[in-house]
C-alpha cells in the first residue's frame, strides 16, 4: 500500500458523524461527484446507494479508486460507526488503503468557496444538551495545526479553558450555543462553515499529503469522545 496519499488518484470519502452525512469522489484533490444524507437517524440506510450514485456520477468505478477516506468522529456512536464499517469493509474487499480525518479537523476546512474566513477556527459538533465535542485549529495553506485537541464536554468548560485570540467559532455545536457563545464576545460563523463533509475530507489530505494511511483498518475503531469526570460534574 502507498505510504501517502496521491494527489493524482481516485478517492470515495464519507462521513457520517453529524445529523446530515455526506459522501464524495475526488480526483487530484477535487471533487468530481459528491451525495448528502439528510435523514439522521437513517445513515446505515442510506450510505450504500449514496456512494453507489457518488460513483455512477463520477463516472468512476469501485476498482478504480485508489483509496478510502473516512472521517473519524468524534459524534454519536450509530452515527460515526455507520462510515468507519462501511469504509473499512470496502477498503478490505478493494484491497486498497484507508485514510481515517479528525471530523472535527476536517470541519474547520469546510467553507463557502473561499471566502475569507480567519485562520483560527474553534470547531464545536453537538452533543446534546449543553454537551459539545471541541477542538481548535489554525488552517493555513501549508496545512492544519491543532491548537486545542479534540474533547468532549459543556460549551462552559470550552468558554472558560481559554479561547485562542482571534478564533472564530463554526459548526453544528456553535450554532445551536450562538447566542451564549456571541454573548461572551466571540464571533459565530453558521453553516457550511464547521460541517464535516466528505470534501472537507479530501481537502484535508490535499493540504497534508504526507499523512500515511491506517496500518490495519481491520481493526481501526473511530474515535468516542468522552467528557472527563470535571466536565460532567459541572452539569450537575
Amino acid at each position: 500500500m502507498p505510504a501517502a496519499f496521491s494527489l493524482d488518484g481516485l478517492y470515495l470519502s464519507v462521513d457520517t458523524s453529524g445529523p446530515v452525512g455526506y459522501v464524495a469522489v475526488s480526483e487530484g484533490g477535487h471533487v468530481l461527484s459528491r451525495a448528502r444524507l439528510d435523514r439522521q437517524g437513517h445513515h446505515a440506510a442510506q450510505v450504500v446507494p449514496a456512494m453507489s450514485a457518488t460513483l455512477e456520477g463520477a463516472s468512476v468505478n469501485l476498482e478504480d479508486l485508489a483509496g478510502i477516506v473516512v472521517g473519524e468522529g468524534p459524534g454519536s456512536f450509530t452515527g460515526v460507526r455507520v462510515a468507519a464499517a462501511t469504509a473499512k469493509g470496502l477498503a478490505l474487499a478493494l484491497q486498497v488503503p484507508m485514510w481515517a480525518v479528525s471530523s472535527l479537523a476536517a470541519a474547520a476546512l469546510a467553507d463557502e468557496g473561499g471566502r475569507p474566513v480567519p485562520a483560527l477556527r474553534y470547531v464545536l459538533f453537538d452533543a446534546r444538551s449543553d454537551r459539545v465535542y471541541a477542538g481548535c485549529y489554525g488552517v493555513g495553506s501549508i496545512g492544519v495545526a491543532t491548537l486545542i485537541p479534540p474533547r468532549a464536554g459543556t460549551l462552559r468548560g470550552v468558554l472558560a479553558s481559554g479561547v485562542p485570540a482571534g478564533a472564530v467559532f463554526v459548526g453544528g455545536g456553535a450554532a445551536r450555543h450562538r447566542p451564549v457563545i456571541e454573548s461572551a464576545g466571540f464571533t459565530v460563523l453558521g453553516a457550511p462553515y464547521g460541517e464535516p463533509t466528505a470534501d472537507a475530507l479530501v481537502r484535508f489530505l490535499a493540504l497534508q499529503p504526507d499523512t500515511p494511511p491506517l496500518s490495519s483498518p481491520d481493526t481501526w475503531e473511530p474515535r468516542y469522545l468522552k467528557a472527563s469526570n470535571a466536565e460532567r460534574e459541572w452539569t450537575v
